[in-house]
């Protein structure tokens, strides 16, 4: 699934193609995803806009139209693509936004779980982001916010930091990773982290994101940014996915545990 870093190399890639361009027409080839694409909204309300600002909020893209938003998620296997018009949709290529210097942005996903809406209000507004929590590069997110979110409760930390609504857009790679180079197992419960516990996960959570974003996100099955090319971020990960595998700090093996239903990955000697 793109997660944050993903979601914001795409934000990335696709705005220098398509602000300040005019929209001339929008295909729906498949409405039925995640929810309904509102098809007659789009499609009588954009041709004729211009994007004026390509946007994220936690997994969500924003694209400012002027008369309101296309909110856009990738789902599981989504990703969008900026190609020439003259480039046929494949099967897989549910929505298409035409612009008027003959390039085309598509929306592709494979298993359908991706959603492309429409807002005349402010995003932020909306249903599906309003109750989210903060951006974890943004200040909000600090060591005395995480503190107060971990009092009184007992699920695990991995659990805590991967709730949207306490913070958004740390999912399970980054959060292993994170908790990792912070040394604290994934397991432990949330109300047991102290203040300091908590300065040093901020700090790597950001710290994480932040490289996973300069280096393109975390190469997935599914996802490839908006020219083609895949992420390389999975070169540098620390535990994730290297059960049996010897720590690259101490030499001892990474164990996996099933915490939430997810894969979690952790060193038992450098995390306590």
């Amino acid at each position: 699934m793109p997660e944050l870093p993903e979601v914001e190399t795409t934000c990335r890639g696709i705005a220098e193609h398509v602000i300040g361009h005019t929209i001339t027409e929008i295909r729906i080839n498949n409405p039925n995803l995640r929810w309904p694409v509102p098809v007659h909204e789009i499609q009588s309300l954009l041709p004729g806009q211009k994007i004026i600002a390509v946007n994220r909020r936690a997994k969500y893209i924003l694209l400012d139209c002027g008369n309101g938003h296309l909110i856009i998620h990738l789902g599981m296997s989504g990703s969008l693509r900026i190609l020439k018009q003259t480039i046929q949709a494949e099967k897989h290529d549910h929505v298409e936004i035409f612009f008027a210097n003959g390039t085309v942005l598509r929306l592709r996903d494979p298993r359908r779980f991706g959603a492309v809406l429409w807002t005349d209000q402010l995003p932020e507004k909306h249903s599906l982001i309003a109750s989210l929590g903060p951006e974890p590069l943004e200040d909000k997110f600090n060591q005395e916010y995480l503190f107060q979110m971990t009092r009184k409760r007992q699920r695990s930390i991995k659990n805590l930091i991967m709730d949207a609504h306490i913070v958004v857009g740390v999912g399970n790679i980054y959060a292993s990773e994170a908790l990792f180079h912070a040394g604290i197992r994934p397991g432990k419960s949330a109300v047991r982290l102290t203040n300091m516990d908590c300065h040093r996960l901020v700090a790597e959570i950001r710290r994480v994101l932040t490289q996973a974003i300069a280096a393109g996100g975390t190469t997935l099955r599914d996802f490839t940014d908006s020219n083609g090319k895949a992420g390389y971020f999975s070169q540098e990960l620390f535990v994730y996915g290297r059960e049996g595998k010897n720590c690259l700090l101490c030499g001892n093996s990474i164990k996996r545990k099933l915490i939430g239903q997810r894969s979690s990955f952790y060193c038992p000697n450098c995390q306590k």
